[in-house]
């Protein structure tokens, strides 16, 4: 696979096509996928890890010495490690999230699927997850890739993104929709 193909720009996505690259010449995508799933779960619930690998503050050798330890604690493989080290010397960390993001397209466009970013106010049980799979498969017409997300700020519903398209039935935009109307019978 070339970025040419599948049409990976940015920073972010050259990256994410030579680790993606890397990973199919070692035949070990699904395991790289696991591995950026997990850290990109550790970014997201820590303040901690997002502040490291945002601030510039933080030399580049304490930066490496940290994400290092975080990665072999939590048993990430080797070439995954190697790679957020490389990233992580050109200084380049910050862009970690959006390589996951992009490294996660790739594979899916890989394996002819589509992504869908699903967001929801509460976890999504097993069944739940399964239903909203089905009905995103029905509507696309295609394998999908579920990114599920919470968002405790949305109070009920889902919002789902699948490309550019984006259907939004949380009670929070239902009730900003809701006050826009009233405003405008008063």
């Amino acid at each position: 696979m070339s970025s040419n193909v599948i049409g990976a720009t940015g920073l972010s996505g050259r990256y994410a096509t030579a680790l993606f690259e890397l990973a199919d010449e070692e035949t070990a995508l699904d395991d790289v996928a696991r591995d950026l799933a997990s850290v990109g779960a550790m970014i997201e619930d820590s303040d901690d890890l997002r502040r490291l690998i945002r601030s510039p503050v933080i030399s580049r050798d304490n930066q490496l010495n940290a994400i290092d330890a975080v990665l072999e604690a939590a048993g990430v493989s080797q070439l995954t490690r190697n790679f957020i080290g490389v990233v992580t010397r050109n200084r380049r960390l910050f862009a970690l999230p959006g390589m996951i993001k992009n490294y996660q397209s790739l594979l899916a466009a890989a394996r002819g699927e589509a992504t869908a970013e699903v967001t929801s106010a509460q976890p999504l049980s097993d069944a739940q997850m399964s239903a909203v799979e089905n009905s995103i498969k029905q509507a696309m017409g295609t394998k999908v890739a579920v990114d599920a997300k919470v968002d405790k700020s949305l109070l009920g519903g889902l919002v789902v993104k699948v490309g550019s398209r984006m259907v939004d039935t949380s009670l929070k935009t239902k009730l900003s929709q809701l006050r826009l109307a009233m405003k405008g019978v008063g």
